[in-house]
């Protein structure tokens, strides 16, 4: 009888691989967790997003397969079923695969797709949760989610979309009275929508409000201005994706940041 094969398979027995699906953080290589350090360190292949902090697949293996499956906003797309179909095929000839993304798999990171497509074939796979951009982004520009005497609660939505778009899901009208901060990512496209149409359902237009760019990344900006103002504002600073947008008076505080 032959000798079995690592990890438990017999000799010519095909032994399948498995997934880690890690978040990367806003963008700064230090908000990388050790865990997610160590499994790109330990990974056979890697998928990786443009968002996710690229100086990190550096500390990948020399002979590690690095594909780039970026989605860039009205430019080169890879589709989630081919990005699927690519995870699957790699643990299938038995690699250890890690999916990286931006910020945190499971904040609008299609993490759970993933891992429900390999589930379905038998695949195994783990999470590496990652900071995620929609509280650091916020927190990098001196700006807090909540703050004692301000506010108790924050929401996280899309802004893909504006509140009257037919595709939109997000209960716009409930935000519109929420009292809380709201943090809206992939917002800078649909910004002005997203601003009348809060204000129409009753917001005011002098809420507090910002926009922060390139959060963690030395090209970060932050414009700060109202709810009515704060469009306009940003397409004159020229931002440009990835940036959120917080809403609230929080944003007021411009707690100072290092020079």
């Amino acid at each position: 009888m032959p000798d079995p094969a690592p990890g438990g398979a017999s000799a010519g027995e095909q032994q399948v691989g498995s997934v880690v699906l890690v978040g990367g953080g806003p963008g700064d290589p230090d908000l990388l967790t050790v865990g997610g350090l160590r499994a790109l360190r330990e990974a056979d292949v890697v998928l990786y997003d443009h968002l996710a902090p690229l100086a990190c697949l550096a500390e990948c293996r020399p002979d590690a397969v690095l594909i780039d499956v970026a989605k860039f906003p009205r430019g080169h797309q890879t589709g989630q079923d081919r990005i699927n179909e690519l995870l699957i095929e790699h643990a299938r000839g038995g690699a250890n695969v890690v999916r990286f993304k931006g910020g945190d798999p499971f904040v609008f990171g299609r993490g759970s797709e993933e891992w429900l497509a390999c589930a379905e074939v038998g695949i195994p796979v783990r999470v590496i949760p990652g900071v995620s951009s929609s509280i650091a982004g916020p927190e990098l520009a001196g700006i807090p989610v909540t703050h004692r005497g301000l506010t108790q609660q924050f929401t996280v939505v899309t802004g893909h979309v504006g509140p009257d778009h037919p595709a939109t899901t997000v209960d716009w009208d409930a935000l519109a009275r929420f009292g809380g901060t709201i943090v809206i990512l992939m917002g800078v496209k649909a910004l002005p929508g997203i601003s009348a149409g809060l204000i129409a359902r009753g917001m005011d237009p002098h809420t507090p409000a910002a926009v922060v760019a390139n959060a963690g990344l030395p090209g970060q900006a932050v414009i700060r201005g109202t709810l009515a103002s704060l469009p306009e504002e940003s397409t004159a600073a020229g931002v440009q994706p990835p940036a959120l947008t917080i809403i609230g008076a929080v944003t007021a505080l411009d707690l100072p940041l290092p020079d």
